[in-house]
């Protein structure tokens, strides 16, 4: 029989629409001799009720943070600020890396004209920088599975990089309370 897979006042994505909608009423459809629903569906105050396949239900923080960042890749966008021949001293005239983390070409890291103008060399290392990073991680994470599989054998220098690679890990994982955003502030405005 068939089970509800969201929740009331739960934010999902209806597919079919391109937005993002809240589950206003769980509607079971009963047919006779059932002791359950045979079916349910959502309705989401779009003007019908659509199936659970039809819906996607909003990433938690966790499932965010599970990226892999194999969707992590540098573009190239149209420099709009300048002509190709007024920045001949860009590396492409024209255009400016930004780095999508996402399957639609958007989210994820750009940089100002003006900043881009002023050291273009200093972004460009930026944007292949942030655009490796996923494969970095992936790196620096073999690293550590490789010393952890051979406790005792591994020189010192590779336990050391790799208890370092675990203290980073964990702080990219972490998701600062905003007392230490705010401390964190006040300490590079005094710098």
């Amino acid at each position: 029989m068939a089970k509800a897979i969201f929740q009331r006042n739960q934010k999902v994505w209806v597919e079919s629409v391109g937005a993002w909608a809240v589950v206003d009423k769980i509607v079971p459809i009963w047919a006779r001799g059932f002791d359950e629903p045979v079916r349910v569906t959502y309705d989401v105050g779009l003007g019908r009720d659509f199936q659970a396949h039809e819906l996607k239900a909003e990433q938690d923080g966790a499932e965010a943070l599970a990226d892999d960042g194999s969707r992590w890749r540098l573009l190239r966008a149209k420099n709009k600020w300048q002509a190709p021949e007024n920045c001949r001293h860009h590396p492409y005239p024209g255009s400016y890396p930004v780095v999508v983390t996402d399957v639609n070409d958007w989210g994820g890291w750009r940089v100002p004209g003006a900043e881009y103008d002023r050291d273009p060399m200093r972004i460009e290392f930026q944007a292949r920088m942030i655009a490796s990073a996923p494969r970095l991680l992936s790196a620096c994470r073999a690293l550590v599975r490789i010393v952890d599989e051979n406790p005792g054998h591994a020189p010192p220098e590779l336990v050391r990089l790799a208890e370092e690679v675990v203290k980073i890990e964990a702080y990219v994982k972490s998701v600062p309370t905003a007392e230490e955003v705010e401390a964190d502030t006040e300490v590079h405005a005094a710098e």
